[in-house]
């Protein structure tokens, strides 16, 4: 495990709540990866089965509409993630997101996820609250953003 990788993972807002022995354990199994401004990190419609915490960077979240046009629904920052939903739900990736500068991501897989369930429940349901919560909030957004385009 490497030092700045614990470090970041120590650092991250929804993981907030997690003792050092589960911290250890997403840093041991995460993998760090490195993208240039317009990469594609991930790809609506792929599979996956894992979720990406932003170490350092920006990236845009879009998605598909109707004639080939894509919308932006977010963008996203140090300290966040995305990808969630494929850990929760496996199902093909919701939206497609791409680098806007140089990023740095720690990648954490369902299986990750799977070993920290069977070793540290409690530090499961700690992190799991932490992800309901933040999609809760992001579902807020952009329901209110819906909302006053309809208003229009």
């Amino acid at each position: 495990m490497s030092p700045p990788l614990f470090e970041a993972l120590t650092t991250t807002p929804f993981l907030t709540g997690l003792n050092v022995p589960a911290l250890t354990l997403l840093a041991s199994e995460g993998i760090v990866h490195g993208f240039s401004p317009d990469d594609i990190i991930v790809r609506e419609g792929e599979e996956g089965h894992s979720f990406f915490i932003i170490v350092k960077g920006d990236v845009e979240v879009t998605k598909r509409q109707d004639a080939g046009h894509s919308v932006s629904l977010a963008r996203l920052h140090d300290g966040t993630f995305f990808g969630e939903m494929c850990v929760v739900d496996p199902v093909p990736r919701t939206a497609t997101v791409r680098a806007l500068s140089p990023v740095t991501l720690i990648e954490i897989r369902a299986a990750t996820l799977h070993h920290l369930y069977l070793k540290m429940p409690d530090q499961y349901a700690i992190m799991i609250l932490n992800l309901a919560r933040d999609m809760a909030r992001r579902l807020r957004v952009l329901d209110e953003a819906y909302a006053a385009r309809s208003n229009c």
